[in-house]
């Protein structure tokens, strides 16, 4: 009996083990779609809008202001336990159109193409931190006039 409670004890902390071993393998998500090589040979400079579509499929995005661009995208994640996911993979395709909507333009991009943009941090300041609600509240008193407010 005592044998078998040992031998118990013992697969249960393999188990435990084997488990939080396997817990810290990395995953990964991945994202978008880029068309394969073959497929996107067969976009050729001077191509329709149709026959792109008709190629490689509608695209995941297009231009912000005017429809000049056509952008595919996917990238891959990798999660690793506790760690922030990191970007490992990135693939861009950006195809152009001329006026005649005529492809103009086809270009690639990956990961070691992408620049790290840094973003303005500047707040305005405003009256309202100054002053605490309660005193904007109290301040007000003193500027209602009654009769107007009555008179509608």
């Amino acid at each position: 009996m005592l044998r078998q409670a040992r031998e118990f004890r013992k697969g249960l902390i393999g188990l435990a083990l084997v488990l939080s071993l396997a817990a810290c393998d990395a995953t990964f998500d991945n994202h978008g779609y880029v068309p394969p090589a073959d497929a996107l040979a067969a976009v050729q400079i001077g191509a329709s809008r149709d026959a792109v579509i008709a190629a490689i499929g509608t695209p995941g995005s297009a231009g912000v202001m005017r429809d000049e661009a056509w952008l595919y995208t996917a990238y891959r994640i990798r999660n690793l336990g506790f760690r922030a996911p990191q970007l490992t993979e990135r693939q861009l395709l950006a195809i152009s159109f001329d006026r005649n909507g005529r492809v103009s333009n086809v270009e690639e991009f990956g990961l070691e193409d992408g620049r790290v943009v840094q973003l303005s941090r500047r707040v305005t300041t405003s009256s309202v931190r100054e002053v605490t609600f309660f005193g904007q509240l109290l301040g007000n008193f003193g500027r209602i006039n009654i009769g107007q407010a009555l008179d509608n």
